[in-house]
């Protein structure tokens, strides 16, 4: 058993990206990380059943699954229950869903596609006890990542569905900028299934995909909307999630330590 966890603490693995599954696994529980967020690519490299044995052995817990979602691919269906599979197998109680871009679609008809795709997914979903998580993207994805933009769009999808099957990730880096987030996150309530915490850097690095920073280390106002987090109902693990090519090309186990301090920093503000 962990000695010490770490209130609500999550490491997602992509914070560390380069950093194999079984040290992400064992550092996590080495600090006293109660929950890793984990990646289908890097699951699937290592092997679904080491990964489950791995997790066991270090009493680490999956805090969700990444990611399901893609909705414009020809194969959607397959690997989305697939991705249901594995969530149930590593047992995640959330496979969160990036949506995906145009592809072939008008703006307006991607969304209805995504909408119409996740309530395809829904009964496979609650047969194998996994929660959808819609997570909606910052505008700048919109095209080739994730249609679905606002903290609204993803609700009024997830609304169409029991609270116990379709929820919706909460990440600051995507929906800090919205005038409308702390209305949308007391819309949320229960059916918030993750929270992330990332900050935006200022200005913005070259390689956009992989411009997020550590907690404290952007113009995100963190301690305010994990208070409207909290004050929504929401008592999960709380994950970071950075993707930074200056993180990635550091040893995974200083890249732990220092996502637990600004998560600390950051924790001991509000």
């Amino acid at each position: 058993m962990l000695s010490r966890p770490i209130h609500r603490f999550s490491f997602n693995q992509a914070t560390a990206n380069r950093w194999p599954t079984p040290e992400v696994i064992d550092g996590c529980a080495a600090a006293g990380v109660g929950w890793v967020g984990l990646w289908r690519e890097q699951t699937q490299e290592y092997g679904l059943e080491r990964t489950v044995a791995h997790l066991r052995a270090a009493d680490v817990a999956v805090s969700s699954l990444c990611r399901g979602g893609f909705f414009q691919r020809d194969d959607w269906l397959d690997d989305n229950r697939r991705a249901i599979d594995e969530a149930a197998a590593l047992g995640a109680p959330t496979l969160v869903l990036v949506s995906g871009g145009l592809g072939e679609s008008d703006l307006d008809g991607a969304r209805r596609r995504v909408a119409a795709s996740i309530a395809d997914l829904v009964p496979y979903a609650l047969d194998a006890g996994v929660r959808l998580a819609i997570e909606p993207l910052h505008p700048m994805f919109a095209s080739d990542r994730c249609v679905i933009s606002t903290l609204a769009l993803a609700l009024d999808i997830a609304e169409q569905h029991p609270d116990a099957a379709v929820g919706v990730v909460v990440d600051t880096y995507h929906v800090w900028w919205d005038e409308r987030v702390y209305e949308q996150i007391r819309r949320a309530g229960p059916r918030i299934a993750a929270f992330q915490l990332a900050d935006w850097i200022t200005p913005l690095p070259a390689g956009v995909l992989t411009g997020r920073g550590l907690p404290g280390t952007g113009c995100v106002d963190l301690a305010r909307l994990w208070q409207a987090v909290d004050d929504a109902g929401y008592t999960g693990p709380v994950e970071v999630e950075i993707f930074n090519d200056e993180l990635w090309n550091r040893p995974g186990a200083d890249v732990l330590r220092e996502t637990i301090a600004s998560y600390d920093a950051v924790r001991s503000t509000r």
